[in-house]
Formats: structure tokens, C-alpha cells, sequence
């Protein structure tokens, strides 16, 4: 995909950024240094593992953290956590979420993932056979069958059964998805707290929101490339790296076939040999692709400003895990890695501040782990599914609850003359064409803004190069909680002569993405997220799923529908294509809307 010296000049700049903030990890972070809850007293113990993973030996480093008062014959159950990617066992999230199940009377045991802090082994994207089974290795430390590398063994964790201890994890991004590899390949996990991770990684780094998702999607080469940055830079936080993190074939830290991947991903191209590899290799990794392993009950938790995982992950694996009978519920927070991250609005959890108890996740969190760790009777774990409303003024009333998901149950249809109309029949007649530019000419987002500490320029659109539907001023406020979805149908030549390529990247590439309009015009993208499109076939109508929101449009706010021709945080269209939308009463797009009634 041709970006261009403007997008060439971008990802440089990008890079430079990221350089200096390696120290910054991707990770469930609260500040270094805070100061702790006053609760129970505990003892912390540095150990190290030497586990089998992926065909090599290496070296986990964890810290073993232990209650006051529990012993052989007053045990515990334990709380098993690791790093978000590029952080360890001593950044500030790994580190006090340890703390704050110990002072609460959990056994923990806090570890550096594969390939990070002072652990070995290369990273292989929480790959569950490897990063799963070196985390098996642990549960059986605390299950007291192995000892650590210096004979240390426990027998205070309580058990279901020999060899069975009773052990919850919890973890954000890279230290969620390791709980649900671990959990497929280790029944003896008892319960699960997954935040802010993904579904499937072929869908958060190369996200197709067509129906058709067998083609390949738009390669999200912002966020893409800051993981591999952080990767590569290891010897920049680690001066002495541990051999087996070294990887001699290709690239230095990752193993062979995410090599593969970022490298498929970053030529533009997309044959379709090596993109079946590329989503095979990607899919296996995934949770997607394992679930059916998981019984361990799992509160999923997945953060509404997110533009990396998006909501529509939690969902898939939500779904999944109701559908198969594994008891699971789920919770929209506000914060993610988009924002919010380092500094969560007031009542939301704050593992700095050590608000459990306090907080709404918090609270739900502990009466997780209360029923299915320490088989409290009587505790309610809560509602299927909650959702933060960030126009709340109240910090003790921001969650709406609801048996499920809200269902699509508003349409509004695409009218000729640029507006977003209620009723088909009035829909005007009229086509209107925009084109693409060989350089980006939209933006969202800087990816990695918010956690870098980098200013980021409001969402804007060059005229010309995209399409808007907007609705007349709402005469009452309208919550949409879910994701919308848009039915399409593109007119475009030039993309008709190379439907057939056999490089996928001939097809026509094309961003959805809903605003709110306010009286005065002002403009906003609801946390910066967009719907990026790989279009099957430009011949036929298509589906688009945006990403699901949490969002009250005022009343007296207009709804707007744009579609437009690049985002520069993404991949773009191969060479100009010109791009036309007619509509007619008989025929037409829609847009549809999950929209709540209180």
C-alpha cells in the first residue's frame, strides 16, 4: 500500500517517539511508586523458574507474594498475574496488583512474561503453547509439585485437590490473553479476570470489519509497528539479555512466525499464500482460536477508549465462552489503551490508589474471585453485562446494567442528498463521488499518543476525499451502547479491473466511522475509533460492523455517517481509485443503530 513521503515521514517520526519511550510500557499501568492501600501484611520472595516453552529452556523471574498468618494449616487461594507487553514483574500495574491481592489475603505470584524484564525466552504473542504452558509451570509451583530454582516450595495454597491449587489470574493486554492461553491448556486455572486484550490478533492489527472476512483487512500500522519497536528494543531496557531471548534467524526477539507476520504486513502486499499463513499463524495465537479450552469462569473487562482492542473483541469472546456453557460475564470501563490508562476518571479502578472495594470493576473483581477462589456463598458476582456512561456526573451511578448487549433496533437510510434520513421514503435521488489521494488524508488518531505523552491533533477529514450522511438535530437525547452497523453498495471502476488479483491489496480500501455533531458544528469522534474496510467485492452490497461505542448523542446533536478514503494510523488503497454512492428510495445504504430506551 503506497503511503507516500508525508506517511514514510510519519512512521519515522513514530518510531523516534517510541525509541524514547520504551521505558513506557503497553500495559494495565498505574503511576510507580504509589503508595498501598493500608491492609494485610505480606512478604515478597524473588524467584526464578527455569520452564520448557517452545522448544527452549528458560528463566522466568516472578516474586512470590505472601499473606501474614497463611500456612500450611491456614491456606489461601492464589492470584497468578503478569506484564502488559513490554512491561515486567516491577512495572507499576504488575507490581501493585500483587500487592493488592496480598493485602486482601491472596497468595501471589507476580511473573515477567516470556521475552520480557529478566524473564528468557522469546515473545511469541502469548502463544499458549509456550507462554501458556510456562504459566502451567508456575501453577504448579503453587500447587507445591515443583519447586523453584533455589528449592523453594509452598504448601499454603489452598487446593481442590492434590496437585490442584486453587488459582485465579488477572492482567491487562498482554497479560489478559495469557490468562485464556493458560486456561486452555490447564484446567486446574479456577477463575479469570482478562482486560483490555484481544480476541483475534488478525482482526486488532489487520482489522476487516466486511462480513467477508476471509479477505485480508487494513493493516493498523501504528499500533503494529509500536509493538515491534518495543519488542526489538529490548536491549535498550535489558543490557544483558538472556540467550535465550535472542532469536539469530530473523528478526531479534520475536519468534519466527510473528517475524513473518509484521513483515507480511509492512510490504503493502498480500498474496494469497502468504496471507493464509499470516492469518493462520495469527488466528492460532489468538483466543479465537482456543476458547473452546476455557471453562475457568471469566469476568471479561474491556476498555471503551480503545482503538487497539476494541470492544468488538471482548464481545466475540464473551459470546464464545456463553455459547460453549463457560460462566462468564462482561464489563465496558471507560479506560483503555487509547485513554485513561494512566490516570482512570474518578471512581473508576484505580490499582494505584488500591480502590477495590471502592470502585465499580473494583467491587466486581473481588466478588469474582470471592465466589469461584474462595467459595464465599451468597455473593453476587453481578449483572451479565455493565457499561460505563461517561455523561454521568455521579462517580457512584456511572454503570448501566443489562441482561445483554442492546440489539440493533434504529435504521437509518442513506440519502442522495447527503442526509441521514428515518424512513426510506425519503431518500432523494443522487450520487456523489470522493477519491483518494496517494498520500493520507483523514486522520483519527496518533495511536500511541496517550501513552507516550504526545500531543494528538483533533479527527479531521480533507475535503474531497470522503462522504457524510447527517441527520437532522436529535429531538431527544439518543444512547447508543453497541456496535453500529452500516449496509453499503460502492461504485468503483477502477477497483472492478482488479477485483480478481491474486494480491489482495488491489481491492479497494475504504474507513466507516460515526461522529456526533453539535448546534454550534462542532465535531467529534467518538474516542477516535473507526471501522477500516478491505471491500470483498465492489460489485455487490456489503456489511460493515463499526466498533462498538457507549455514547449519548444530545439532544439538539446531529448523527453523522462518513465513509472516507484513507486514515493515516492505517494501511491505504494501492494507487487513486475514485469511489461513487448512489441512492435511491429502492436502493440504497443504511445505517443501523443499538440504541437504548430508558
Amino acid at each position: 500500500m503506497r503511503g507516500g513521503p508525508l506517511l514514510s515521514r510519519s512512521r519515522a517520526l513514530l518510531a523516534a517517539a517510541i525509541g524514547t519511550a520504551l521505558a513506557a510500557p503497553l500495559a494495565l499501568s498505574v503511576p510507580a511508586g504509589a503508595a498501598a492501600p493500608a491492609a494485610g501484611e505480606y512478604t515478597v520472595t524473588a524467584l526464578k523458574f527455569t520452564v520448557e516453552a517452545g522448544g527452549r529452556q528458560c528463566v522466568v523471574d516472578a516474586d512470590l507474594y505472601r499473606p501474614a498468618g497463611v500456612d500450611a494449616q491456614h491456606t489461601a487461594p492464589a492470584v497468578l498475574t503478569t506484564n502488559g507487553f513490554g512491561g515486567s514483574k516491577s512495572d507499576g500495574s504488575t507490581d501493585a496488583t500483587g500487592k493488592a491481592f496480598a493485602q486482601r489475603g491472596y497468595v501471589g505470584l507476580v511473573y515477567s512474561g516470556l521475552g520480557f524484564g529478566k524473564s528468557g525466552c522469546l515473545i511469541s504473542l502469548d502463544d499458549p503453547r509456550i507462554d501458556g504452558k510456562a504459566a502451567s509451570a508456575l501453577v504448579d509451583f503453587l500447587a507445591g509439585t515443583r519447586a523453584a530454582d533455589d528449592g523453594t516450595k509452598v504448601d499454603y495454597v489452598t487446593a481442590d485437590k492434590k496437585g490442584d491449587p486453587r488459582v485465579g489470574m488477572i492482567g491487562g493486554s498482554y497479560g489478559g490473553a495469557v490468562q485464556l492461553a493458560t486456561a486452555s491448556q490447564d484446567p486446574r486455572v479456577d477463575a479469570l479476570v482478562p482486560m483490555i486484550t484481544w480476541n483475534d490478533l488478525t482482526y486488532s492489527l489487520d482489522p476487516q470489519n466486511a462480513a467477508d472476512r476471509d479477505v485480508p483487512g487494513v493493516f493498523k500500522w501504528q499500533w503494529t509497528n509500536g509493538f515491534y519497536l518495543m519488542g526489538e528494543g529490548q536491549p535498550l531496557l535489558v543490557p544483558s539479555l538472556d540467550p535465550s531471548r535472542i532469536n539469530k534467524l530473523s528478526c531479534l526477539h520475536f519468534v519466527d512466525d510473528a517475524c513473518e507476520t509484521i513483515s507480511t504486513l509492512n510490504s503493502g502486499r498480500y498474496p494469497a499464500d502468504r496471507t493464509k499463513a499470516l492469518l493462520d499463524y495469527a488466528r492460532s495465537v489468538s483466543p479465537v482460536s482456543y476458547l473452546k479450552g476455557v471453562k475457568a469462569p471469566t469476568l471479561v473487562v474491556q476498555g471503551q477508549s480503545d482503538s487497539l482492542f476494541n470492544l468488538n473483541e471482548a464481545r466475540a469472546t464473551y459470546d464464545t465462552l456463553r455459547e460453549q456453557g463457560t460462566p462468564t460475564k462482561m464489563i465496558w470501563q471507560s479506560w483503555g489503551h487509547s485513554g485513561g490508562l494512566t490516570d482512570p476518571a474518578s471512581g473508576e479502578l484505580n490499582l494505584a490508589q488500591g480502590n477495590l472495594e471502592t470502585s465499580y470493576v473494583g467491587k466486581r473483581i473481588l466478588a469474582w474471585f470471592d465466589t469461584y477462589l474462595r467459595h464465599e456463598k451468597g455473593v453476587d458476582t453481578g449483572p451479565a453485562f455493565a457499561y460505563y456512561r461517561d455523561w454521568i456526573g455521579d462517580p457512584n451511578d456511572t454503570y448501566a446494567t443489562a441482561p445483554s448487549v442492546p440489539a440493533l433496533s434504529r435504521k437509518l437510510y442513506l440519502s442522495g442528498d447527503g442526509k441521514l434520513v428515518d424512513n426510506r421514503e425519503k431518500v432523494a435521488r443522487g450520487s456523489r463521488e470522493y477519491r483518494n489521494w496517494l498520500i493520507p488524508t483523514s486522520h483519527s488518531e496518533s495511536s500511541l499518543a496517550g501513552l507516550i505523552g504526545l500531543p494528538d491533533p483533533a479527527p479531521h477529514d480533507t475535503r474531497g476525499t470522503y462522504l457524510d450522511w447527517t441527520t437532522e438535530p436529535l429531538d431527544r437525547s439518543t444512547d447508543v451502547v453497541g456496535a453500529p452497523k452500516a449496509t453499503l453498495k460502492v461504485i468503483s471502476p477502477r477497483t472492478e479491473r482488479v477485483q480478481n488479483s491474486d494480491d489482495a491489496a488491489d481491492k479497494l480500501v475504504l474507513f466507516a466511522k460515526l461522529y456526533d455533531v453539535a448546534p454550534d458544528g462542532t465535531k467529534t469522534l467518538v474516542h477516535r475509533l473507526v471501522s477500516p474496510v478491505r471491500v470483498p467485492d465492489v460489485t455487490r452490497p456489503f456489511t460493515v460492523t463499526l466498533p462498538g461505542i457507549v455514547h449519548r448523542y444530545e439532544k439538539g446533536h446531529r448523527i453523522q455517517f462518513v465513509i472516507a478514503a484513507s486514515d493515516d494510523a492505517y494501511g491505504g488503497n494501492k494507487g487513486v481509485k475514485p469511489v461513487t454512492v448512489s441512492s435511491s428510495p429502492e436502493d440504497t445504504g443504511t445505517v443501523e443503530l443499538p440504541v437504548v430506551t430508558e
